[in-house]
Formats: structure tokens, sequence, C-alpha cells
């Protein structure tokens, strides 16, 4: 059985990292740079990064924030918001980060997985999918819809059939995140995490949602996800990496101590 991996994220905004509820009301709340070296540190198995509102405010990503993260940790290290072609992409890569994140822009243009997929390799393709919870319908059918824009802008796409499409076209990884759980800290949305990890092939992060331990522990076993994003709980000082770690280890989900 592979170790489940933990990673902490971090939503920024003009260069500040930030956190809301369901994408509404941010606060500031550190230095990106600080807290990536400090995850790092305490044994996150990857860091995520994402702008925000780059896409919103259809503008770069801060090529220059990367470029300070990747200098500074020694994991993996995923970076999203405001990517839309294939040299976005490759500024990315080449700025230090392992993987890039697509979300709006693939729902416009599903085709960038595919262009960078076949430039970059699958293993670094993460689909970022925002999802929210609506009536079923002939459009919707599994009842779980494709927002973008940070939750502002409703596809009329069905999550399901959005996540297949999106492995057949390249994608080597989804991180999924609930728009309805995100930073309320009351667990992920575990039908919704299990439904798509059961769906697709590739890896599955959960996020939004996480409050404390036994959210992870719900959504790595009952919602067969291969990964957590945690925000809030180690943002806020509530819990720690290291905590968490020892705290799924003891419930039986296997996990990486040390690198």
């Amino acid at each position: 059985m592979l170790s489940r991996r933990i990673i902490p994220c971090l939503d920024v905004r003009e260069g500040r990292t930030t956190k809301g509820i369901k994408f509404k009301n941010n606060v500031d709340i550190g230095d990106p740079v600080e807290m990536a070296k400090l995850y790092y540190e305490q044994g996150a198995d990857e860091i995520v990064f994402y702008d925000i509102t780059a896409s919103h405010e259809k503008r770069d990503i801060m090529i220059d924030v990367v470029r300070r993260v990747a200098e500074t940790i020694f994991i993996p290290f995923s970076v999203g918001g405001g990517i839309r072609t294939v040299d976005d992409m490759r500024a990315v890569l080449l700025a230090g980060a392992e993987k890039v994140s697509v979300n709006s822009a693939a729902v416009k243009n599903p085709e960038i997985i595919r262009q960078g997929a076949e430039a970059f390799g699958n293993q670094c393709v993460v689909l970022g999918m925002d999802v929210k919870q609506v009536e079923v319908s002939d459009t919707i059918p599994s009842g779980y819809e494709i927002v973008i824009n940070g939750g502002r802008k409703h596809m009329g796409m069905d999550a399901v059939q959005w996540a297949l499409k999106a492995q057949e076209l390249g994608a080597g990884e989804i991180c999924l995140n609930s728009i309805d759980a995100d930073g309320m800290k009351t667990g992920y949305e575990v039908n919704l995490t299990r439904l798509i990890s059961e769906t697709v092939d590739i890896p599955v992060i959960a996020s939004g949602g996480a409050g404390e331990p036994e959210h992870l522990r719900e959504v790595l076993t009952d919602g067969k996800a291969d990964a957590a994003l945690i925000a809030s709980m180690v943002h806020y000082g509530d819990y720690t990496v290291p905590g968490i770690k020892e705290y799924l280890q003891n419930a039986g989900v296997k996990v990486r101590n040390r690198w």
C-alpha cells in the first residue's frame, strides 16, 4: 500500500498567503515562502501553491513568488492559478515547480491538458476541480457541478464526466476541491471524493473542509483519496504536520514520516 500524502496548500493573493471560507472573506495569514519552509521542515510530503485571483483577474501567475518558494523547499511543489497556455506551464516549471495545476483554463480549453502532458509528461499535469453539489439533472447526473473562477461561475458540466475526460486527455492527478466544504473545517466532502476516486485510475487529492486529523483519516479511507490537502488547520496553528501524521499512523493509515 502506498503512503498517503499530506499536502499543505498556500492560497496566495498579492504575494501573501490568504484564507477564506468558500473562497470569500479572505484574510492575510502570512508570507508564502516562510510558510512553505515551515511545512517542508515539519515533514510535509508536498506543497501546493494557488494564485487564487489570477484566473478571475485574467493575469499571469506571480512567478517571482514561485521561484522563491522553489528555492526554499526540496519536496514536490505544485503551482496553479493563471496558467492558460503551455508557455505558462513551461515558465512555472522552469521557476522550480514539479507540477502545474490547471483548472479554469482546462474547462475552457481541455486541449491544454493534452498539450501539457505531451510537452512535460502526465506526471507534471494536475487537474484542479472546483465542485459544487447541485440538483441531479440530465446535464449533471452525479449531482456535482464544475465551477470555475474561484467558484464564481457555474459551467453546467458534470464533475464525474469531466474527471474521466481529463484523465483521457492526459492529466496525471486530480486535486478535487469541494466549494461547499472549503474553509468550513467540518470535514471533506467524502461522498464526492469517493465517487471521483472510484471513477478514475489516477491519484485523487482531497481538498476543502479539513478541520481536525479525523477528517483526513476519513477521506483517506472512506473517501479513497490518495492524498489530502490541508490549510486552515495548520495555518492557524491548531495542528502540525507531524501531529497529523502521528494521528493517522496510529489510526492505521500509512504515511511517510521521513524522506
